[in-house]
């Protein structure tokens, strides 16, 4: 005898996750949705790294449209040897030129110690092989990242690199020499 699993009922099925909400938003946006014959290479030719933080909107903080820049996050908008590939890739097959550099107020990465890669290693049996990156001065760190980038033999162009801080509760960018 064949047992046929039940299909679940409305009561019985299990909650829509945030993924199942964004393809759902995703079918309302394709209906409306219309190939502008953007080319890949951003119009602004900027790259911006910023951290992946979720209060940072860069597109209206910045006045960005889509297809303005390329936009490279990551945990406190460091610049890893990641995000160099990155913007290497951005410079020299797409044809971006400045960098925009932007840390902010708040992040999860201050105060952050390179004992979360001890705590990982002890919780999971394996060390990462990544950097935490953490820092304790704002200001310091986006001057480091201007100097990873400018200094970076791969990247063509670093004559037009500049940092910033975005202050969280006010939305202002402050600019580090």
């Amino acid at each position: 005898m064949t047992v046929t699993p039940e299909r679940p009922t409305p009561s019985t099925a299990a909650a829509p996750t945030i993924t199942d909400r964004f393809v759902e938003a995703n079918r309302a946006y394709a209906v409306g949705f219309r190939d502008g014959g953007m080319d890949a290479r951003p119009v602004q030719k900027v790259a911006v790294v910023a951290c992946m933080d979720a209060r940072l909107d860069l597109f209206a903080a910045l006045g960005l449209e889509l297809g303005d820049a390329h936009i490279i996050r990551n945990a406190g908008g460091v610049v890893t040897d990641d995000t160099i590939r990155s913007l290497t890739i951005s410079q020299r097959a797409l044809g971006t030129r400045s960098v925009v550099l932007i840390h902010h107020t708040g992040c999860g990465l201050l105060g952050l110690t390179e004992d979360f890669r001890r705590e990982l290693e002890l919780e999971v049996g394996q060390r990462p092989q990544w950097a935490v990156e953490a820092f304790v001065d704002l200001d310091s760190d986006v001057r480091q990242s201007m100097q990873r980038v400018r200094t970076s033999p791969f990247l063509l162009h670093t004559d037009d690199v500049r940092g910033f801080v975005f202050d969280v509760h006010t939305g202002l960018l402050r600019e580090i020499d």
